[in-house]
C-alpha cells in the first residue's frame, strides 16, 4: 500500500493542527495515527534527542495489534529481549524457585514483546518522523485556550497557535499540571520507593533475572543479553513518599543506602555501584488516576492521564492503546468535544481493569511483611511444579480495537466551529 492510499479517505483542505508534548511511546504512536488521518501534528520534548536503550518494557495483548498495525512488529520482534528464567532468592541469598518470567507476568511466551524501551521509542520515530514535526530540546511553557484554538509559547521562546494540545509526557507531566492542577490531586502512592542505575555484569547473567527478597525490601539484577552491563532495582516499602529526595540525587542514594545497610547477598556491591552511577533513577511506585482525561481543547493520553505503575507491566502498552484510541476518536468526530468523550468512553474500562492488576504484581514480587513473603515463597514452589500457563491474563487483551472511519470535517475551517 502506497502513502497515498493510506490517505486516500482523509478530506482535503488546511489540516487541523494537533502538538503532542513528550516524545516517548504515547507521543510518538499518537502522532502517527493523527498524521494517517490528516492532521498536522507537532511533537515538543524536552530532552535534546531521542533516548537510547533503557528499561526494558512489555507490550501485549491488545498492544500487540496495535504495533501491528503501524507495521512495526517485525522490527520490535528482531529487539525482542527474550527473557529466559526468573530466579527469586531467599534473605541468605539461598535459591527458592527458578520459573519461566511468564509465569509472574501472565505473559504468553512466544507471543509478547519485551524489548528496550528506546527500541520501542526509536521505532515509533522512525515510522513518523519524515511526516510529523518534532522540536527537540524544547518543552511547553504556557497554555491559553480559547474558542478557536490553543496558545502555547515554548520554553525555547517560540509562541504558536494550534487546534488542540496533547500531553503524553509521562507520570509527572507538565501539561497535566498546567491545565488540570497538581499531581498530588490524582496521584496514588502504592507505598514503595525504587532506584535503578546500571553496574557492571560481573554475576555471569545472560537473558535472566535475578530477585532477592527480605520483608519490605529488593534487590533485582536484570540481564536483557549477556554483555557488561546489567540493570539494579533496589526497591523498598515506605508508608509515605520520601517528597524530600526528589530533586536531590545524594539524598536518594542516602536514604537507599540507609534502607539496605544490613542486606546481604549482592547488596552491598550494588550499592557501591549505586554511589558511581551516573544514570541513576530514583521514584515512588504509583498510578495516576484521573476523573476525565480531557479539558477544553487539551487531552491526555497514556501515563501522564492513567500511569498504571510498573507493578501491572501494562504502561507501554496502555500507552500505544490509548493512542489508537483517541486518535481514531479525534478522526470519527465532527468535534474535539465529542471525540475526547469518546476516547474516554470507549477505553476507561480496559485501562482501570489493568490498573487494578496493581494487587496482584507487589504481592507476588514485593511482600511486605515476613508471613506474606513466606506465602509468596510458598506460592514460588508450587509455581515450579505447574506447566506454564497457555494464555495471558484477560486484562491484557479486554479492548477489541475497533475500525475508525474519519469523518468529512477533520479540516480546521470545518471541525470545531
Amino acid at each position: 500500500m502506497t502513502r497515498t492510499d493510506q490517505f486516500r479517505d482523509v478530506p482535503a483542505g488546511p489540516r487541523r493542527t494537533v502538538l503532542i508534548s513528550g516524545a516517548s511511546i504515547a507521543g510518538p504512536a499518537l502522532a502517527f495515527w493523527l498524521n494517517r488521518y490528516g492532521f498536522a501534528v507537532t511533537v515538543v520534548e524536552k530532552a535534546g534527542a531521542l533516548r537510547d536503550g533503557g528499561y526494558p518494557i512489555d507490550v501485549r495483548g491488545t498492544a500487540l495489534d496495535v504495533v501491528r498495525r503501524m507495521g512495526i512488529l517485525p522490527r520490535l520482534r528482531d529487539a525482542h529481549i527474550d527473557l529466559r528464567r526468573l530466579t527469586f532468592l531467599a534473605e541468605d541469598g539461598a535459591q527458592l524457585a527458578s520459573i519461566a518470567p511468564h509465569a509472574v507476568t501472565g505473559g504468553v511466551e512466544g507471543t509478547d514483546l519485551e524489548v528496550r524501551r528506546g527500541a520501542l521509542a526509536g521505532a515509533l520515530h522512525a515510522a513518523v518522523r519524515d511526516d510529523v514535526e518534532f522540536l527537540f530540546d524544547d518543552s511547553i511553557d504556557t497554555l491559553d485556550q480559547h474558542p478557536r484554538g490553543v496558545d502555547v509559547t515554548f520554553r525555547g521562546g517560540g509562541r504558536r497557535t494550534f487546534d488542540l494540545v496533547i500531553g503524553a509526557d509521562g507520570l509527572h507531566s507538565h501539561t497535566r499540571g498546567l491545565v488540570f492542577g497538581p499531581e498530588e490531586s490524582f496521584h496514588r502512592y502504592l507505598g514503595y520507593c525504587f532506584a535503578g542505575f546500571t553496574l557492571p555484569n560481573t554475576f555471569g547473567l545472560d537473558h535472566e533475572t535475578t530477585m532477592w527478597n527480605a520483608p519490605g525490601r529488593a534487590a533485582v539484577l536484570y540481564a536483557v543479553g549477556d554483555g557488561d552491563d546489567v540493570h539494579g532495582f533496589l526497591n523498598f516499602a515506605r508508608p509515605e513518599a520520601p517528597l524530600g529526595a526528589f530533586r536531590d540525587p545524594e539524598a536518594q542514594r542516602d536514604l537507599v543506602a540507609e534502607v539496605f545497610a544490613d542486606a546481604g547477598w549482592e547488596v552491598p556491591g550494588m550499592l557501591a555501584a549505586l554511589r558511581e552511577a551516573d544514570d541513576l533513577f530514583f521514584d515512588v511506585v504509583s498510578q495516576i488516576r484521573m476523573p476525565r482525561w480531557s479539558s477544553g481543547r487539551v487531552a491526555l493520553v497514556g501515563d501522564a492521564a492513567y500511569a498504571p505503575s510498573f507493578l501491572t507491566g501494562q504502561g507501554s502498552s496502555l500507552a500505544l492503546v490509548g493512542a489508537y484510541m483517541l486518535a481514531g476518536s479525534l478522526a470519527s468526530e465532527r468535534d474535539h468535544t465529542a471525540a475526547f468523550t469518546a476516547y474516554e468512553r470507549d477505553s476507561r474500562a480496559f485501562v482501570t481493569l489493568n490498573q487494578d492488576l496493581v494487587g496482584t504484581g507487589d504481592a507476588l514480587l514485593f511482600p511486605t511483611t515476613a508471613r506474606a513473603l513466606e506465602e509468596r515463597n510458598t506460592l514460588l514452589r508450587d509455581l515450579v511444579a505447574m506447566p506454564p500457563a497457555a494464555e495471558g491474563r484477560p486484562a491484557h487483551s479486554a479492548l477489541v480495537l475497533p475500525e475508525f472511519t474519519p469523518s468529512a470535517a477533520l479540516s480546521s475551517g470545518h471541525a470545531d466551529v
